[in-house]
């Protein structure tokens, strides 16, 4: 009868060690993730399509070469821009700090930095809403180039930031049901706070265009 082969038992107990269910849910991967660049990818082409939104107003802008607004329109009020801005721009430190400490294998920090970011996310979309309220006295979508090109951007950009949230607060109640997160298992977390960094970033390209360039 053939002689085993030296080392045989052990390789079959550690292919067997090594594909438990209990080593598939903590073993980390090697190198990026396929859903890191998959929401690298997504970010990536929404970032195009937000370049091209806010080209377009530079180009209409320059194109109608009178007063910007126009039509009558004021420019745009600063202070409540403002204040969405010190609300949006700061909530990405608290998902620094939530992936942070869920690499460290604390779930209790993941869930306070969610819920921080939920909260400012939510206060900058109230905010957005009043002042939509207010500019419908004004003009509209369809006033002229200028209204659509201001909801459209605004509003794709809250869109976005809904879509923001409802990733973090789905993260946020996995988290209270004592999902598999830990410091093996963050991927999902890291991926949501790409998308909000993305989200705040771009927030400050359109304050820079929407609302400070018409007074440059």
């Amino acid at each position: 009868a053939p002689r085993p082969r030296a080392g045989a038992g052990m390789s079959d107990r550690g292919l067997a060690a090594a594909t438990t269910a209990e080593a598939l849910t903590t073993e980390l991967p090697v190198g990026r993730s396929t859903g890191w660049w998959g929401m690298v990818m997504f970010v990536t082409t929404e970032a195009t399509l937000f370049a091209c939104l806010l080209g377009s107003y530079f180009y209409l802008r320059f194109q109608h070469g009178g007063e910007w607004p126009p039509g009558g329109i004021e420019q745009p009020k600063l202070l409540r821009p403002l204040v969405m801005t010190a609300v949006l721009l700061p909530s990405s430190l608290p998902v620094i700090w939530a992936d942070r400490g869920i690499r460290r294998g604390n779930r209790r920090r993941l869930r306070y930095g969610l819920a921080t970011t939920l909260l400012l996310g939510s206060a900058f979309l109230a905010l957005q809403a009043t002042e939509y309220a207010e500019l419908f006295h004004h003009f509209t979508l369809t006033t002229n180039a200028y209204g659509s090109l201001f909801f459209v951007i605004t509003g794709f950009h809250g869109l976005h930031v809904l879509i923001g949230l409802t990733m973090l607060s789905w993260l946020f109640a996995a988290s209270l049901r004592g999902g598999s997160f830990g410091a093996h298992r963050h991927d999902r977390v890291r991926n949501a706070a790409i998308y909000w960094h993305f989200v705040d970033a771009v927030w400050a390209a359109i304050l820079f265009t929407i609302y400070l360039s018409p007074r440059l």
